[in-house]
């Protein structure tokens, strides 16, 4: 279903608590959460019974245990094909910074991926900043979206057995930063000391959904 903004969404029951909005890709999950947190938050009527709304790739996941869910799609729905895109030009002062020495395993190949040579590839990586679409895969793992259309590249056709903490990699039209070591498909820019993920911090997650993240290249690779 199409609404005003010409958005398609689609909602699902996701068991008896909740609802899955199903949109086109990460832009639209960007505009959607953007427009039904602060739903959530002000709890009333329907938004009453909501304790969260997750975001993922393709989707947003509105959870209310108790709530009329019949109530809850019909503004959900009305929220989510009205919402506006989100820009990804936050003020001053609201960005992360990723300090990263781009000498990474896979730069060169990107290089070849995207027709870039390697300091345009760090350039491109630099020079826009990104915004966490969701976490996933790993505690502190966050998807950043909205950078350089250029640096869309496939992963790698056999992940990694080990991937050291602090590697900064990207994978489709995402970039990540490795919050601890484990096996990994995507493709290895370079290595930030930046700690995204620590478990005694409040809260442990540097980088969380909505955040603005500019990545520095600190001269140590390229």
């Amino acid at each position: 279903m199409s609404g005003p903004s010409g958005r398609d969404v689609r909602i699902l029951p996701a068991g008896e608590s909740a609802l899955l909005v199903e949109v086109a890709g990460v832009e639209e999950v960007l505009a959607v959460e953007a427009a039904l947190r602060p739903l959530a938050a002000g709890g009333t009527g329907p938004w009453a019974h909501v304790t969260d709304v997750v975001a993922a790739a393709r989707t947003v996941l509105v959870v209310a245990p108790g709530g009329d869910l019949g109530a809850l799609e019909r503004e959900v729905r009305l929220a989510a094909t009205g919402a506006a895109p989100v820009e990804p030009t936050p003020a001053s002062g609201e960005v992360v910074e990723v300090p990263v020495s781009y000498d990474g395993p896979d730069l060169e190949d990107v290089a070849r991926h995207t027709g870039l040579d390697p300091s345009e590839v760090v350039r491109a990586h630099t020079g826009t900043v990104w915004r966490v679409a969701f976490g996933g895969f790993a505690p502190g793992f966050a998807y950043l979206a909205g950078g350089d259309p250029r640096l869309r590249v496939p992963r790698l056709g056999a992940p990694r057995a080990a991937v050291p903490a602090g590697s900064v990699g990207l994978a489709g039209e995402f970039t990540g930063v490795y919050p601890r070591p484990s096996p990994g498909g995507w493709r290895l820019l370079g290595t930030t000391e930046v700690v995204v993920w620590d478990p005694d911090r409040d809260p442990p997650a540097l980088l969380r959904p909505g955040t603005t993240v500019r990545f520095v290249d600190t001269g140590g690779g390229s």
